[in-house]
C-alpha cells in the first residue's frame, strides 16, 4: 500500500494517497472497478506469465514455468485484494485507523505467505519459482503504483 500516514498507533484516523482515490470517491465499490482501475497491473501479470512459459517451455522447465506463473497469480490477487479493500473504505467514507490497516495487511500478508511457502515446499525445487514470481510481480506492481505518485509530486 502507498500513502501517508499521520494519527497515532490506538485508532487514530489515517489518510491514505492512492492511485483509485480520484476515480473512487464517486460511486460504489466493485470488483469490476477495480479490475479496471488495474487493467494495466493485469496485463503486465499477463505478461509475465507468458514470458515465463515462453522461456522455460523452450527448456522443458514446465513444472518451474507454472510456480512463477501462480507466483504472480497470487501477487496479481493480493494486489487486486489491497485496491478493493482500500476503494470499498474510499467510497464508504470510513476514515480507516492504524490498527484497521495493520491488521488487515497482517491477515492478508499471513495467509499469502502460507499459501506461497507450503506450495513451494510441495513443489520444491521448482517451487522457489513461485517465490520468485511473486516477489518479481510484487516489485513491478510497487513500481507502477508509485510512477503516478512520483509524476504528481514532481507537477507540485
Amino acid at each position: 500500500m502507498t500513502g501517508s500516514m499521520s494519527g497515532s498507533m490506538s485508532g487514530a484516523p489515517v489518510v491514505a494517497d492512492h492511485e483509485t482515490t480520484t476515480s473512487a470517491t464517486s460511486g460504489d465499490a466493485s470488483l469490476w472497478r477495480v479490475v479496471r482501475d488495474q487493467r494495466k497491473t493485469i496485463l503486465v501479470a499477463v505478461v509475465l506469465s507468458v514470458g515465463a512459459y515462453w522461456v522455460l517451455g523452450q527448456l522443458d522447465e514446465w513444472t518451474l514455468a507454472g510456480c512463477i506463473v501462480a507466483g504472480v497469480a497470487l501477487g496479481l490477487l493480493n494486489h487486486l485484494a489491497t485496491e478493493y479493500w482500500l476503494l470499498r473504505i474510499i467510497t464508504s467514507g470510513q476514515e480507516p485507523t492504524r490498527n484497521k490497516l495493520a491488521m488487515s495487511t497482517l491477515v492478508r500478508l499471513l495467509v499469502l505467505s502460507v499459501v506461497a511457502v507450503g506450495i513451494a515446499v510441495w513443489f520444491w525445487p521448482e517451487g522457489i519459482g513461485l517465490l520468485f514470481g511473486l516477489a518479481i510481480f510484487r516489485l513491478i506492481a510497487l513500481v507502477m503504483t508509485t510512477m503516478p505518485l512520483l509524476k504528481e509530486l514532481k507537477d507540485q
